[in-house]
């Protein structure tokens, strides 16, 4: 049984990512619930994973996704209730899995009891203080602040009933936060408390970048606002130093428990800067997202881990390795579609997307092949590993959902420029058959496609060849073989990716021809071998010496 109280597990874990919603649904009613996650457990224990980590699942009208949230201390009804989440975590701890929840603390929903206090307050009062609200330009005040867009696409204000203005950077149902103020400060502070005292290990902080804001006119150009990731901490919305402040208090928040709560920042941060979000006096970990925007190239691969091995030398912390998440086409789909020169795979699947799925045409075994092989290089690194619901599956983005299904703000706002994230998002089918493969007992919220059957975990559950088995047996290896956070490179054939871990473990992954591997015992494979050759697109374990 695992060692729930180790206060460095984090450092090494192999991290499950529960969307909820689209997981495992109870109580047939298209959504997917806590108590669905409990009825799972068998499985994420059979899996292997250390944690995983829940995506929002506090009550909300889902403007985005769970992301605009009503009351950080409660659980959305047609989700389960807080005695629900206590028996998820009660029965995830039994099975030596630990919790960690996303918190949101750039805006709140505007159905937050804050932001209707502020709207039915006057101008100036505290409780508008609490958000960022300004006057409008022109005569009458009828023009916005200043030109900035939101991150969802149109304007980055919205008019309020008494002709003041208030910022969101995302949806205009998400008002952002006024962190400069220390009411907004403590009652985070406070709901850090609230979730650890009921058992939650660590907290994946979204937009962890984004909290500190330079409000102060006369504002920056848009033109200027758009270059997010500056290296000096000058932009006037995301990365500022300032935003350590607040992470400094939330680790004395969690220094008050044993072991002490973990957290990961979601940081889109220039490399350089990324270290201080990852800080043993900060949040202790941070997303590096590079893997997630690499092309199957090994120059990518190779400059990436070398970026996130950096990350480590420089923090202090262990860096993040993922694939994909609820926000990026899936990672078998991404793979699968030809990428041409000067493109990059996230770029073409989102046209992909544009179009339908129609074209160019995916190439789903490829996209599979890759994306097994990419899986056995990530877990092979030092550092945790996030793995995303559904990729143990191989499965791909669902591209052909009808506009009548999506629900993505991505696709309401940007005017045609986006598809929207709703295809990673559709409910796992967990059966071959069945009205919606087994997620429940009548549909899922989303339209799942006729080719899920054979993707299914009823499907790939007893194929020993199946993507399911091989991140079994990966993860159960991955135990046995890591020691320490050392790797070398191993000099090999230009198109190979070949590095060593301590105790004669080596990983070899075959970006073009086959490949002779060393000597040694095969231990796991993400293709079959050719006389004795690792085939192209495909990763090795083999134990050296």
């Amino acid at each position: 049984m695992t060692d729930l109280s180790d206060p460095t597990w984090w450092r090494s874990a192999v991290v499950y990512q529960i969307y909820p919603r689209s997981f495992a649904d109870s109580n047939a009613d298209g959504i997917g619930d806590l108590p669905g996650i409990t009825s799972r457990v068998g499985y994420l224990r059979e899996l292997g994973v250390d944690a995983v980590w829940l995506s929002p699942f506090y009550p909300s009208a889902l403007a985005d996704g769970g992301y605009d949230v009503d009351d950080y201390r409660d659980v959305d009804p047609r989700l389960g209730t807080l005695a629900d989440f206590d028996a998820m975590v009660e029965a995830l701890h039994d099975n030596g899995i630990r919790v960690v929840v996303d918190i949101v603390p750039n805006h709140t929903s505007d159905r937050h009891a804050w932001f209707r206090e502020a709207l039915a307050s006057p101008t100036g009062s505290a409780a508008r203080h609490r958000y960022i609200f300004r006057d409008g330009r022109g005569p009458g005040g009828d023009l916005p602040p200043n030109d900035w867009e939101s991150g969802f696409g149109g304007p980055a204000w919205e008019r309020t009933p008494d002709g003041q203005w208030y910022f969101h950077h995302f949806a205009r149902e998400q008002p952002d936060l006024n962190w400069d103020n220390p009411e907004v400060r403590a009652d985070f502070r406070t709901t850090l408390r609230f979730w650890a005292d009921r058992g939650v290990d660590g907290f994946r902080v979204d937009v962890a970048h984004g909290l500190v804001k330079d409000m102060s006119e006369p504002f920056d150009a848009w033109v200027d606002v758009a270059q997010m990731q500056r290296g000096d901490g000058s932009h006037p919305l995301w990365d500022r130093d300032g935003v350590h402040e607040v992470y400094a208090s939330w680790r004395a928040v969690f220094d008050e428990y044993d072991p002490p709560r973990f957290a990961v920042a979601e940081a889109s941060v220039h490399p350089r800067r990324r270290a201080r979000y990852a800080s043993a006096e900060g949040l202790g970990q941070a997303f590096n997202f590079e893997m997630q925007e690499a092309d199957w190239r090994v120059e990518d691969y190779r400059r990436v881990i070398d970026s996130g091995l950096a990350d480590m030398r420089e923090s202090g912390s262990s860096t993040t390795w993922l694939l994909g998440c609820h926000d990026t086409p899936r990672v078998a789909t991404r793979y699968g579609l030809p990428v041409g020169p000067g493109e990059h795979a996230q770029q073409v699947a989102r046209q992909w997307l544009l179009r339908d799925g129609a074209e160019p045409v995916l190439d789903r075994a490829l996209g599979e092949r890759r994306a097994r092989a990419a899986a056995l290089v990530l877990l092979a690194l030092p550092g945790s590993t996030y793995v995303y619901q559904g990729d143990e599956l191989g499965l791909h983005e669902v591209g052909d959902l009808p506009a009548a299904a999506l629900q993505d703000p991505m696709a309401f706002r940007s005017g045609g420029a986006e598809k929207g994230r709703d295809g990673c998002r559709v409910p796992l089918p967990w059966t071959a058959q069945g009205p919606s493969f087994g997620f429940g007992g009548n549909g899922a919220h989303l339209p799942q496609p006729a080719w899920f059957g054979r993707y299914a975990v009823q499907s790939q559950d007893a194929d020993p060849s199946s993507t399911l088995a091989l991140y079994r047996s990966a993860l159960a290896l991955r135990r046995r073989l890591a020691r320490g956070e050392d790797l070398v490179w191993v000099e090999d054939e230009p198109h190979v990716l070949h590095l060593a871990r301590p105790g004669g473990w080596h990983c070899v992954t075959a970006f073009g021809d086959p490949v002779a591997l060393p000597d040694g015992e095969v231990l796991l494979a993400s293709a079959s071998l050719e006389h004795g050759r690792l085939p192209a697109d495909a990763t090795a374990w083999v134990r050296v010496g």
